[in-house]
């Protein structure tokens, strides 16, 4: 079987498992996983090589800024304490409790072992977030873990690359020290200028497919030059991203903003596709290459890390808990975390597509690479079907589920917004300044839940758009208008449906 071949099987099979993860509590990233232990089964599955650089920016760069882009600035500056708590600290300390094992029962390198540390210390968000956003819980607790899963993959990155070029020079001299210590501020500052320079091509490419392309170009043209230059490129392209969303100097409109999440969306989810299928297909390899006593060896050293991944992150989680609360200048003017969500927040360490990206990065002569991707693919399936499996039960035990504000703060914002429309509509006299006027006062008090017109508009709206969706039908199939106007008007009456369709049909769900 050739590998598009395996590619298209995959796809397939994800798309049959993602159906059944939208229906059950079951993360996607679990389904993904599954569907990568099939292909490694899967006899005469190709055997694909890839450059670790490649693997790198093919499948991290494009996820850090889609993550980066997202994540608002205001909750990093408000959260920074509980974010540096697990994004920092927790990374340092699994990187350690990792290394330790690897030095101490596989006998690798100092160094290697920081590297193995490092590429299973950062948990994927993906996974935990599909859980949490059907269970209600506080908003904080799911900005703290998708914040996390931004900032842990520099920290993680960061270490990886440190430990690689210590590994690659055979311990630390003037020259790596020097690389080392510029390599934060001057990927901070290659981010800056590619996103600046990013702002000033997109006006010129707004509104094409080529605009969509050149926001992968640009990610991937910013990690190959911070590479090039020897600077962070996990830094260079949260940088990036973070001033293209930010800046007030590159404005997004709302058609680029629409097509441009779905085509992110997309591109993403399939790197996520891809990146199990090869991790399968490697793990296949690495498991026929090896004799049975050796790989006994393997699965108790992976059964450890396992361990101690899961174990360090648990324990944590309970300590900064107990910290916040017995020194409250620690947590500052943020209320501490009950126990039952610190309990969550240290089950939620699933991992996925970096730790995947980054052990493909290892240098094909790297100490015991072997040993070391085998760790790596075991602590992403074990952590993705163990905790993705129990979380949402263990939020349940918890007494969490459905304690969220995420509804309350919908509807105020809704609320607010619709008050804002009505003060620029202030002083502005006529009759259609007077239906635009009652149109937001339907807005407003149907987020209050006290306006049964506004369920009753939306049902008109709804019938009328159907309606016209019929006639347009009618009209190209009678050939009054072509296929060109067809489409132009089709485009219309699918923006005013988004308008005013209830909640659940405005978001693509992730399967």
């Amino acid at each position: 079987m050739s590998f598009f071949e395996s590619l298209v099987a995959l796809l397939a099979l994800a798309v049959l498992l993602l159906q059944v993860s939208r229906r059950t509590p079951i993360p996607y990233p679990t389904m993904l996983a599954a569907a990568g232990v099939v292909v490694a089964l899967i006899p005469g599955s190709p055997d694909i090589a890839l450059d670790g650089h490649t693997a790198m920016a093919l499948f991290i760069a494009p996820v850090l800024l889609d993550a980066a882009f997202d994540f608002p600035l205001a909750a990093i500056r408000r959260l920074w304490r509980p974010l540096v708590s697990l994004a920092v600290v927790a990374v340092l300390l699994s990187t350690a409790v990792v290394a330790w094992i690897g030095w101490a029962f596989a006998g690798l390198p100092i160094a290697a072992a920081i590297a193995l540390g490092a590429i299973v210390a950062p948990p994927d968000a993906a996974a935990a977030t599909t859980v949490l956003q059907s269970a209600a819980l506080p908003r904080r607790t799911v900005q703290v873990l998708t914040g996390e899963s931004l900032l842990n993959d520099a920290t993680a990155l960061l270490l990886f690359g440190a430990a690689l070029a210590v590994q690659s020079h055979g311990g630390i001299d003037t020259m790596v020290a020097t690389r080392l210590s510029l390599a934060v501020p001057g990927g901070i500052a290659l981010g800056l200028f590619c996103g600046w320079a990013m702002g000033k091509v997109m006006p010129f490419t707004r509104g094409s497919f080529g605009g969509n392309l050149f926001e992968f170009v640009n990610t991937w043209i910013a990690w190959i030059l911070a590479e090039r230059l020897g600077l962070s490129a996990v830094l260079c392209v949260v940088a990036c991203a973070m001033y293209v969303s930010n800046s007030p100097s590159v404005p997004i409109s709302a058609r680029n903003r629409v097509q441009s999440f779905a085509v992110w969306g997309v591109g993403v989810f399939v790197l996520n596709v891809v990146a199990f299928l090869l991790m399968g297909m490697q793990a296949r390899q690495i498991v026929a290459q090896m004799s049975p006593e050796r790989l006994h060896e393997a699965a108790i050293f992976a059964g450890l890390v396992v361990l101690g991944v899961i174990v360090t992150r648990m324990a944590w989680s309970l300590a900064y808990n107990l910290l916040v609360r017995t020194f409250p200048m620690i947590r500052g003017n943020l209320p501490p975390p009950s126990f039952a969500q610190s309990v969550v927040v240290g089950w939620c360490g699933m991992r996925g597509l970096v730790t995947l990206a980054t052990a493909f990065a290892l240098p094909h002569d790297f100490p015991q690479r072997d040993l070391i991707v085998l760790s790596a693919f075991a602590v992403v399936l074990a952590t993705l079907v163990l905790q993705g499996l129990t979380l949402a039960p263990l939020i349940r035990l918890l007494g969490l589920a459905g304690k969220g504000d995420g509804e309350e703060l919908l509807d105020q914002a809704r609320r607010k917004l619709a008050e804002a429309a009505l003060a620029a509509l202030e002083g502005e006299q006529g009759k259609v300044a007077d239906e635009t006027r009652r149109q937001f006062e339907i807005d407003r008090n149907g987020a209050d839940n006290i306006c049964p017109e506004f369920d009753a508009r939306q049902r008109l709206q709804l019938a009328a758009v159907a309606a016209q969706r019929d006639k347009l039908d009618e009209l190209r199939d009678t050939d009054v208008i072509g296929q060109d106007l067809y489409e132009q008007l089709q485009e219309e009456l699918d923006w005013r449906d988004l308008a005013i369709s209830p909640e659940g049909r405005h978001l693509i769900e992730a399967g």
